[in-house]
């Protein structure tokens, strides 16, 4: 509700809305202040009140506080910060937080379409709908009552993968893998397809983690931000074996790993196929030996059938001699 008070010979308005910041204007009659108000309330009433005209508040002002705040705490910190300096780099983070519309969210994700995935243009929303939130229920920013990203029909997509690598192209990718100028990507491979562990675990692996008497590597802060500790096999310990000297067992960075699997893998011929996919050849191998999700659980990481389904690539022909054991069986019961 507006309040019009005469002071010093000019008219004060001042308007104390509910979910918008404080505003106040002075006029030297009443008749002008009275519309400026009425104006200004409608506004607010219809949710087309300019930010840029009250707090100033604009959405990149938002996301690099969110960025700076939040975002460096988090595991993902390198890619979603990424992601943040391209939103802020972008026309949609130059509007005002009072004026940002479910419009300005479509024409963004329509932008990116051009150059980027459907589940990754959903990543960049989520970070717009998170830090409006952040800024409403931590930070007291006067903001919509409705966040935009909520009104946004987001995109659908499909992101499971079928693929595991044949006993002859894993063959191939580590003959090619031995001839990389990466001397240790043989073994980051080996490692990877025997263990089931992620990159960022194997590169921050280090030498105290491994315990050589229980025959266990502990990998701390995972992902799911627990520690998980697996048994390691005669293979896997005498790849470990080789890297006696320094702290961290591969002290490689993640864009260096990335880029010469790339390379091997395109001299292997292989297509269709990325590193963390060998998690994917591990956990298939696992429930193919007979491994029941418990144990596989306990071995990936993950906490529920879900997360794990998604990893497990079991075709229908590997099951061929399971199913004609099962016939075998019922010819025997039934005599």
């Amino acid at each position: 509700m507006a309040c019009i008070r005469k002071m010093n010979g000019k008219f004060r308005v001042d308007i104390n809305k509910k979910g918008f910041p404080r505003i106040a204007k002075r006029f030297l009659d009443l008749k002008t202040a009275r519309r400026w108000a009425k104006e200004i309330e409608l506004q607010m009433e219809r949710n087309q009140f300019d930010g840029f005209t009250s707090s100033g508040t604009t959405l990149k002002e938002i996301l690099i506080k969110y960025r700076d705040e939040k975002t460096i705490l988090k595991k993902g910190c390198r890619e979603e910060t990424s992601k943040i300096n391209l939103i802020i780099n972008h026309n949609i983070a130059l509007h005002g937080i009072m004026m940002l519309k479910s419009h300005h969210i479509h024409k963004f994700m329509k932008d990116l379409g051009k150059t980027r995935k459907p589940n990754t243009i959903n990543k960049y929303v989520n970070i717009i709908c998170h830090a409006w939130r952040v800024a409403k229920k931590e930070w007291g920013i006067s903001v919509p009552r409705d966040n935009p990203c909520d009104m946004v029909t987001m995109n659908r997509y499909n992101d499971s993968r079928d693929r595991v690598l044949t006993i002859e192209e894993y063959q191939k990718l580590l003959e090619k893998a031995e001839l990389s100028n990466l001397p240790q990507l043989k073994d980051i491979i080996e490692f990877a397809y025997h263990t089931g562990a992620r990159r960022g675990e194997i590169l921050r692996m280090s030498r105290n983690h491994v315990d050589w008497n229980r025959k266990v590597i502990t990998f701390y802060d995972t992902k799911n931000g627990e520690d998980r500790t697996i048994p390691l096999s005669e293979k896997v310990l005498s790849i470990l074996k080789k890297y006696r000297f320094g702290d961290r067992i591969f002290p490689i960075s993640e864009y260096r790993i990335e880029k010469h699997f790339r390379i091997a893998r395109k001299r292997a011929e292989i297509t269709d196929f990325r590193l963390h996919d060998l998690r994917a050849c591990f956990i298939t191998n696992a429930f193919l030996s007979g491994l029941s999700v418990a144990e596989v659980s306990a071995l990936s990481g993950h906490k529920s059938w879900s997360e794990l389904k998604r990893y497990s690539r079991i075709k229908p022909e590997d099951l061929l001699g399971k199913v004609n054991n099962i016939v075998s069986i019922s010819k025997k019961v039934n005599g």
